[in-house]
């Protein structure tokens, strides 16, 4: 896992004439269950709030100053609404909020619908969601409409409000690197990417000559050059690729950890043919890999799009993702195809260490043994969530979708890294693609988050979305 817990800024509405300690009692089991979840929370507790709630608007405006003086300090905000709320006091506090906010109401009990108990939540949430709809300020609000912090679906809302965060906070201000200019031929992949810096993703592009005229100063006898090759030699099985073939990759691992740092890149697009082949005798996809599977996510064939496809799924599940080719039917079943790439894979999607090869396609045109660096293996079992990303007319348009990876076979004899994919109505998710205009790439990572990630794209970052899942459940596939 490489996950970071988001920080909450936790904000408690209430109306004068309910009891105090209805919101006493809130702030403590909130603030326990937020820490039984793994996540921090941070709250105004001056004087100026002597219940620790917002009752009127001049102390909704107190709390917005907070949130703005502590903006670096939380990821998103909880609003809590122990009862009914005041609607002035929420409107005053998140109007000026630029992150996810998250609306959650207390249930009332049967046996306690008393004045001295009720709380009426359930009906203040609709007025808190109305005038914050009224002011144009985004907001989520999850399924079942009340539900107490002490609760397991509470803490379901939790941990999809969490990665509705870490998307919007990541992919608000990303950097990619673009290692080399696009493969002429490979026209599929190119992108606006004044429309990816209007959005905060700025894209540094890196001439392949620069990484070149760093491998060939590099000394090998540092420490960091020999630390680097040790790890990438117990990243896979190299029994089958000359040894010269780990030292140029370790060189290129160490020269382009070095960019990464220079430029703060969050995730890279690297030119992999026929360059590297050529004039190393490597293909970058083990390298690619490993710098996946520690987080920052390497597409390949300059697809900075796919990059941050794979950032964004990343951000959302936590873990490591992927990007493969739709690359062919399986047999005569329409609902599987294979899922391939020569051998970028992280190691964490596969199910057991990979055998480092020559590129055996590449080496048509560029020579027996001029490749090796693929990571030869297969696809380990795993429920997981694809996506896409083009840009068009200045936006950016994604979709997305969910599937299986089988234990399904595939030929002995079949390069690279795969797996047998399983979709439901994949011939109708393959036509949209195609129709749409979307890449041969997909990327994928484990776990199901569609629904994290279409309610940051679509309430928080602007980005267009279509949920291809919709096609086959015969709704509108357009979020």
């Amino acid at each position: 896992m490489i996950s970071n817990k988001s920080r909450f800024a936790l904000v408690f509405g209430s109306r004068a004439f309910f009891p105090s300690s209805l919101i006493h009692s809130a702030v403590s089991e909130m603030v326990n269950a937020l820490g039984a979840s793994g996540n921090e929370a941070i709250m105004h507790e001056g004087s100026e709030l002597p219940h620790c709630a917002i009752e009127n608007a001049a102390q909704g405006r107190l709390v917005s100053r907070f949130l703005a003086e502590n903006r670096d300090r939380y990821d998103g905000v909880i609003l809590c609404l122990p009862n009914f709320g005041d609607e002035s006091a929420a409107l005053e506090a998140l109007k000026g909020v630029r992150k996810p906010v998250l609306v959650q109401a207390y249930p009332d009990e049967l046996g306690k619908l008393d004045p001295a108990n009720r709380r009426d939540s359930f009906c203040g949430k609709f007025s808190i969601m109305n005038v914050l709809r009224q002011q144009g300020v985004p907001f989520t609000a999850l399924k079942p409409h009340v539900v107490h912090p002490g609760q397991p679906a509470f803490l379901g809302n939790v941990d999809l409000f969490d990665r509705v965060c870490r998307v919007v906070a990541g992919m608000s201000d990303v950097t990619v690197g673009a290692i080399g200019a696009r493969t002429t031929p490979f026209k599929t992949v190119r992108f606006d990417e004044i429309a990816l810096q209007r959005r905060g993703i700025t894209v540094e592009t890196i001439d392949l000559s620069e990484v070149s005229r760093r491998m060939d100063s590099l000394d090998v006898s540092r420490e960091l050059f020999k630390d680097k090759a040790a790890h990438l030699r117990s990243t896979a099985d190299w029994s089958k690729a000359p040894e010269q073939s780990l030292v140029n990759l370790a060189k290129l691992a160490v020269v382009l950890d070095e960019l990464i740092a220079e430029y703060g890149m969050d995730a890279l697009a690297v030119r992999c043919w026929t360059d590297l082949q050529i004039r190393y005798g490597i293909s970058p996809c083990v390298v690619n890999g490993d710098l996946t599977e520690r987080g920052i996510p390497a597409a390949c064939e300059v697809d900075v799009a796919n990059a941050l496809a794979m950032y964004a799924l990343q951000l959302a599940s936590g873990e490591p993702s992927g990007v493969f080719d739709w690359n062919n039917n399986y047999g005569k079943e329409e609902n599987k195809c294979i899922l391939f790439h020569c051998g970028n894979t992280p190691r964490s999607l596969m199910r057991e260490r990979g055998i480092i090869s020559d590129h055996l396609i590449i080496g048509n045109s560029v020579g027996e043994g001029r490749g090796f660096g693929c990571n030869q293996g297969r696809l380990r079992t795993m429920e997981f969530t694809y996506g896409s990303m083009i840009t068009r007319k200045e936006r950016l348009q994604f979709y997305l979708g969910t599937g299986r990876i089988t234990a399904d076979p595939i030929d002995k004899g079949f390069f690279g890294c795969a797996g047998v994919a399983e979709i439901d109505d994949l011939p109708s998710v393959l036509h949209w693609i195609g129709q749409n205009g979307h890449l041969h790439h997909v990327s994928i990572a484990p776990g199901t988050v569609t629904a994290s990630l279409e309610e940051a794209f679509g309430k928080y970052l602007d980005y267009d979305l279509t949920i291809l899942d919709n096609l086959w459940k015969g709704e509108k596939a357009h979020a």
